[in-house]
């Protein structure tokens, strides 16, 4: 600026002369001096402010020349560059659209089902394709990422933070994709649809399973086999949609167990209503399979109904709802359900009486459940035969052996039993022993048309297990065998007796009963009519004893002899007669009381014996009353010979060995307890001791 300012001068002092040029020019020296100073102190305060900015540019030299590196990069990477990238952004695109299609299901995932089921499994298979898909490429698109991040490292092509930055986000997702990257890429919203499913898959059975409407007892097992109550097609259908897309997702056994809790509980609602809480009962709580017949007459039907109704119809709906997941899985399902319902307590029941101590009546109720087991056996093969059926199985072979080796057992032990009996006394009141009874009722029952085949394919069985064979006609030998050594039981007793009188009345009994008990059964016909005419004859022999003997007696102490009705003999003949009615209150009294306690258990033979009673001494006692009676009536003592009138006399005789009300019993079983006391009669007999 000043070296401008010397030049104007200088040029100044080389002019003319002229004073005016002279003035203009320093004007504009002057001028231009002023511009030139405002210049510098523009300048100088533009120089200034460039000082931070400066400042600020020197700082971010690394990161602009970090940009402008690719430029100093070789031609032949940064057209290398272009194709890497391309191939890395077109999966990752892809991906991203995907994950954004997936959100928009969203809304009608988080719906409920029930509105449109065909719907919702439809976007729910949508989003498992989208998922698929994700699952699929986004390995692919991290692959790609990570190829350009590689490249532009090896070829000094980005900022090393940078890259440092991607390599990191990078590792993240492969990370994520190890794990479960469903979970991950679409936030839960699958799994949150599936519960949605198995809540429509509960509520369609919990809605549409009802119990079935049992029948009176009366009629239970009367009835055919009814139509399965099968739930309706529609949502049969529904429910194979529902666990097709639940199997796709690995959610099959929350499905079934759902199936087996709710189908389970509704055959144990149906099964309420036969009162099953005898199943329940435990071999400590009864005494003997006497006092629980009646619940085991109950669990031969209520099993029957169970199996051929319930159990029939869950088989049959199982395979309906599961048939196109395969047999193991609806056979499965179908074991599980029988299980909880109910089909264990029936087997246990039966196992229970098994353990009970053995009573001559076990063997028939063994051969009831027997009997029970060997109709249901081809229901029992097809709906448990599978191999998820391995429990019941097993208890059921187990709760048959049970049973066949019991029922063996208890009858050929029978023989033994009644020969042991031999050596206990018999009845003190001349009855018919209760072994007599039980065993000739037994031998009806064994040989009759509804125990001989249960009894003889148990012994067939029984001895097929020690590879021995079994034939009719040895059952039937055992049972005559049993029948005669009855017999010789019933001789031994009658010779125990010290009272002969007794002995006779006993003996009488007792041909009267194998007489009227085993006449017309198939065990008599096997005696035959002889046999039959023997034990008749017996009984008409020691009656005719029993009575001559006792009460054959009496009349004798009525005697009319010396009894002279004249004046003078009068007195005398009244204390005949006053002697003879003492003689023969006496022995009437000591005979009635004696025999007031024996018993005459059949009805038409002690009406038949109290009448001859009756006719061998009434009218005797009559003619002599009508005859005497009158010589002892006038005495003030009259009331000690005239004890009784001919009415009460008829009436006590009449009225002689009737059986006594709650005859002592060895096998009597205690009384259950309240918990089984659901109305059902009780079925146990009250009997005598054993003899």
């Amino acid at each position: 600026m000043i070296r401008e300012f010397r030049v104007v001068m200088a040029e100044s002092v080389k002019s003319d002369g002229k004073g005016d040029d002279r003035i203009e020019n320093l004007i504009a020296a002057r001028k231009s001096l002023k511009l030139s100073l405002e210049k510098s102190k523009s300048l100088g305060l533009a120089l200034k402010k460039a000082g931070p900015i400066l400042d600020e540019m020197k700082q971010r030299l690394p990161s602009l020349e970090a940009a402008v590196r690719p430029i100093r990069a070789d031609k032949e990477a940064l057209v290398a560059a272009g194709g890497h990238i391309n191939r890395a952004i077109g999966p990752a695109a892809a991906v991203l659209k995907v994950f954004d299609a997936v959100h928009g299901l969203e809304k009608s995932l988080l719906s409920d089902p029930r509105n449109d089921l065909p719907g919702y499994l439809s976007v729910i298979k949508r989003l498992e394709e989208a998922l698929r898909f994700l699952g699929d490429n986004c390995g692919l698109a991290i692959q790609w990422l990570e190829d350009i991040v590689e490249y532009l490292e090896d070829n000094v092509m980005a900022d090393e933070r940078h890259l440092l930055n991607l390599k990191k986000s990078l590792k993240g997702l492969r990370e994520l994709q190890s794990d479960d990257e469903r979970a991950h890429l679409d936030g839960g919203l699958l799994n949150a649809a599936l519960d949605k499913l198995e809540g429509e898959f509960w509520r369609l059975l919990t809605e549409h399973s009802v119990p079935l409407p049992m029948p009176s007892s009366s009629t239970l097992g009367e009835q055919a086999v009814i139509a399965p109550s099968q739930l309706p097609v529609s949502v049969i259908h529904k429910l194979q949609a529902i666990l097709g897309r639940l199997r796709t997702n690995n959610r099959l056994e929350k499905c079934i167990s759902i199936y087996v809790e709710v189908r389970s509980s509704n055959v144990r609602a149906s099964l309420q209503a036969l009162d099953l809480d005898y199943l329940e009962i435990s071999i400590a709580e009864f005494n003997d399979v006497q006092s629980i017949e009646g619940y085991i007459a109950q669990w031969g039907k209520h099993l029957e109904f169970a199996v051929k109704h319930l159990f029939e119809a869950e088989y049959k709906l199982c395979n309906d709802v599961f048939e196109r997941l395969g047999l193991d899985v609806w056979m499965g399902c179908f074991s599980k359900i029988a299980a909880q319902a109910g089909i264990l307590a029936f087997l246990q029941f039966g196992k229970t009486v098994t353990e009970s101590k053995k009573d001559p009546i076990k063997l028939l109720k063994l051969l009831d459940i027997f009997a029970s087991l060997n109709k249901l056996r081809l229901d029992f093969n097809r709906l448990f035969g599978g191999a998820a059926c391995i429990e019941i199985q097993n208890l059921t072979r187990d709760l048959i052996r049970r049973v066949i080796d019991g029922a063996a057992e208890i009858f050929w032990e029978l023989l033994v039993q009644v020969e042991l009996q031999r050596q206990i006394p018999p009845p003190l009141d001349g009855n018919v022993p209760i072994l007599v009874s039980i065993i000739t009722e037994y031998c009806n029952k064994l040989l009759g048309d509804n125990y001989k085949p249960i009894l003889s394919q148990v012994l067939v069985i029984h001895r097929s297990w020690k590879h021995e064979k079994f034939q009719e006609r040895i059952l039937v030998g055992e049972v005559l065998n049993i029948i005669k050594a009855i017999e010789l039981n019933l001789e031994t007793w009658t010779k125990a007796y010290e009272d002969t009188i007794l002995a006779n009345l006993f003996a009488m009994n007792n041909h009267y009963h194998l007489y009227k008990h085993l006449k017309g059964t198939k065990v008599g016909d096997l005696l035959g009519d002889s046999w039959f005419k023997e034990h008749e004859q017996f009984k008409d022999f020691y009656a005719a004893i029993f009575l001559r003997d006792s009460w054959g007696k009496l009349p004798g102490h009525l005697s009319r002899e010396g009894l002279i009705l004249f004046s003078g003999g009068r007195a005398t003949a009244r204390d005949l007669v006053k002697k003879r009615l003492k003689t023969f209150n006496e022995a009437f009294d000591e005979m009635y009381k004696k025999q007031s306690s024996w018993v005459v258990p059949d009805r038409d033979l002690r009406e038949k014996i109290c009448q001859q009673i009756v006719q061998a001494i009434v009218p005797i006692y009559r003619s002599y009353m009508q005859n005497y009676g009158p010589l002892v009536e006038q005495d003030g003592s009259s009331n000690k010979y005239a004890k009784y009138s001919v009415q009460a006399l008829e009436q006590m005789l009449s009225s002689l060995f009737l059986p006594k009300p709650g005859r002592y019993a060895s096998f009597k079983g205690r009384q259950l307890s309240d918990k089984f006391n659901n109305g059902v009669a009780d079925l146990r007999r009250t009997t005598s001791a054993l003899v």
